[in-house]
């Protein structure tokens, strides 16, 4: 377990002596989750609770344009469910029992390109992402509906997409924490070629895992791919949070995959886990 330690001075008869005290680490991880377009906080409040259970404090939150505020579903920008994010992270950050050195974030497709990009904005430990999407550069103050008019996003995530093309991708390359990787094997919106540009750009990583959830598609419409899901990210979590309780933890400051190969708990499939 982390600990701390303060040098201090143990008055003694006579005059005073000198001691270490060391007590352990009371502050906690903290795990932001961000929902993908068209969905809302309820998609990860299960999960949340159980991360919890872990010893984490979990935020959940409802992006601009949906749930409560779903009349700006047409209007809101990338650049304000941006603002959103960094937002939710702060307060969680500001949370007395958050360890502000032990931040993970947790996005799905639209929620995954989003929290990607926060790695530049705000330190980040840990990245976990499901689906996640791409969305050119271009039109960055637009309307998010708008995109899917004006760009060819189909094409677009067919192909991999060099990091230094796109705003997501090259935040990938700076990111210097653990990285955990989710694919749909069945995933028409967010193909595999989408999610090889974001494994392929995690080159800095401390240490990369890939996993392909069998038969899922997109939206995970199977109780038992969301369960994969769940069993896949919360064991993934549990890792990081015993190693983080093990020593210091340092966030990382802003600043390819292979095919599958090997059966995981007979839902997944596992590409790649690198140091």
């Amino acid at each position: 377990m982390a600990t701390h330690e303060d040098t201090i001075e143990i008055q003694s008869e006579g005059g005073s002596i000198a001691g270490t005290l060391i007590a352990p680490a009371t502050r906690l991880p903290g795990v932001l989750f961000v929902h993908g377009w068209g969905g809302s906080q309820e998609q990860y409040l299960a999960r949340a609770r159980k991360v919890a259970g872990l010893g984490c404090v979990c935020l959940t939150f409802d992006l601009t344009g949906h749930a409560g505020t779903r009349a700006q579903y047409e209007t809101v920008s990338r650049m304000r469910n941006l603002a959103d994010l960094v937002a939710a992270y702060d307060v969680l950050a500001r949370h007395p029992e958050v360890d502000r050195n032990a931040i993970a974030v947790v996005g799905s497709s639209y929620g995954g390109y989003l929290a990607a990009v926060l790695t530049t904005l705000r330190p980040v430990r840990w990245m976990a992402l499901r689906a996640p999407a791409l969305y050119m550069d271009e039109g960055w103050e637009l309307p998010k509906r708008q995109l899917h008019r004006d760009q060819d996003l189909v094409n677009y995530r067919r192909s991999v997409v060099p990091p230094d093309a796109n705003r997501a991708l090259r935040a990938c390359t700076g990111f210097e924490g653990d990285v955990l990787v989710i694919e749909s094997e069945n995933d028409q919106i967010v193909p595999h070629a989408a999610v090889t540009s974001y494994v392929d750009a995690c080159v800095h990583a401390s240490s990369m895992t890939y996993r392909v959830i069998k038969g899922a598609d997109h939206g995970l419409a199977d109780e038992e791919h969301q369960r994969a899901y769940s069993s896949l990210l919360v064991n993934w979590l549990r890792e990081m949070v015993t190693g983080a309780r093990a020593g210091p933890v340092a966030a990382q400051r802003p600043s390819a995959a292979n095919a599958p190969s090997a059966d995981d708990e007979g839902h997944a499939v596992e590409g790649s886990t690198a140091p």
